[in-house]
């Protein structure tokens, strides 16, 4: 499977608790941190969710 490179840009203070709870499962939490997650159906879901807290790049 294709890998994907996720940032975090924005901060998840003052987000539904949904939001957070994904963030912290693509193992991100604050800003700058990055993550390389394999870019299954699941994945992408979750992405798109998050997709305005988060840069999204080809690993």
């Amino acid at each position: 499977m294709k890998k994907v490179k996720l940032t975090q840009i924005k901060s998840g203070i003052d987000r539904p608790l949904r939001q957070k709870r994904t963030l912290e499962a693509l193992k991100l939490g604050r800003i700058g941190k990055t993550a390389v997650v394999e870019c299954t159906p699941q994945i992408e879901g979750m992405i798109a969710k998050i997709s305005h807290l988060v840069t999204i790049e080809e690993a």
